[in-house]
């Protein structure tokens, strides 16, 4: 049997999601943030940001240089495995999950996380799909705070902002907190504290996952137009992760020119002083996750503060008030969004802690 189109086919319940753009209206941030990204680049690295006589503008145009030549090759990467994703039916990465709660199905639904390639609020539409599948609240916790910069994507931006060791070493902090937390929402349910999703997994059960990836694999046939249409599909397709990566070089260019390294590294240092600003300015800047990354970067590589930098991305996704409201609105049910910034954020404070030691 061929997999379900349920969720590509599902109509989509409206919401004014700041991640997106609204249809049919023009795309300010991705265009603003695009506009000026190229006249400070363009401007330092044709004119080097002479015969400007504004400081803070000559620190701006000269970060906003060093930080996309830094990333350029993980937007062109991110862009070319974007495309071979949009490829790919989403059942075979959301066929990971299977069908039962505890240890094993939030291991999987955290690795199905990792593998998908969306946005922090991108990524809640398909938690909410997923929940209205059937599966536990444990796999949907896990699966969203696996999933928003652990993508492929923004794995390249931040090995290329940070490195590979300090990028492995987050993502695996961050799995481990999903897995934590995902199986601490199954045995809360098991207690009856937190109510059970009352929907069933409706996957055909005579999925099989690796048959599926052969039949669809003997049915392409690439050509030329083939690979321009992924190609074109790809750019298309990570307008939303480039409107907030663009968005975030802004913010991280700002910051560089009017805060200068001695005060960042005051402010957001590695103390509990700054590790509290940061989780504070986390929670109130609602920032999509490509957005927080090159600001995340700043507070490892200037402030000289790895479990900030951590805190920042990590404290995003459990506080966002949009993700709180959407899954309040999924479940029905106040006790359960609220539990989510309950039980991650003191993991995060605490591996934060301990990461800027």
């Amino acid at each position: 049997m061929r997999p379900s189109n349920t969720l590509q086919n599902a109509p989509r319940q409206p919401h004014d999601d700041h991640c997106h753009p609204a249809a049919g209206k023009p795309d300010f941030l991705l265009w603003g943030s695009l506009l000026t990204v190229a006249i400070g680049y363009v401007h330092y690295g044709w004119l080097g940001g002479e015969d400007v006589s504004i400081v803070w503008y000559q620190r701006f145009a000269s970060s906003v240089f060093d930080l996309i030549n830094t990333v350029w090759w993980g937007i062109a990467v991110g862009i070319i495995m974007i495309a071979i994703l949009a490829k790919i039916p989403r059942e075979f990465v959301i066929s990971i999950l299977g069908t039962n709660a505890g240890i094993k199905g939030v291991l999987r639904a955290t690795a199905a996380g990792v593998l998908l390639d969306l946005c922090s609020h991108g990524i809640l539409m398909v938690g909410a799909k997923l929940y209205e599948r059937g599966a536990s609240i444990g796999q949907v916790m896990a699966f969203l705070i696996a999933s928003p910069w652990n993508s492929f994507s923004l794995t390249l931006i931040l090995i290329a902002l940070i490195g590979v060791s300090w990028t492995l070493v987050f993502i695996l902090l961050s799995m481990l907190i999903a897995v934590i937390v995902g199986t601490l929402f199954d045995h809360l349910v098991s207690r009856k504290i937190l109510p059970d999703n009352p929907q069933k997994i409706d996957l055909p059960e005579d999925f099989e996952f690796w048959l599926e990836a052969k039949n669809g694999w003997s049915k392409v046939n690439i050509t030329f137009p083939y690979l321009i249409d992924m190609l074109m599909t790809g750019v298309k397709d990570s307008r939303m992760v480039l409107r907030w990566i663009l968005f975030g070089v802004v913010l991280a260019g700002l910051v560089r020119a009017f805060v200068s390294p001695e005060q960042f590294g005051i402010y957001f240092g590695p103390t509990l002083a700054g590790l509290g600003l940061t989780v504070l300015v986390a929670t109130l800047i609602e920032v999509c996750s490509e957005g927080s990354t090159p600001i995340a970067a700043d507070l490892l590589t200037r402030a000289n503060a790895p479990g900030n930098s951590f805190a920042f991305l990590m404290t995003g996704v459990s506080t966002d008030y949009t993700e709180i409201m959407v899954l309040k609105s999924t479940t029905k049910s106040w006790k359960i969004p609220l539990f989510l910034p309950l039980l991650t954020v003191p993991q995060v404070l605490c591996i934060a802690w301990l990461l800027n030691i």
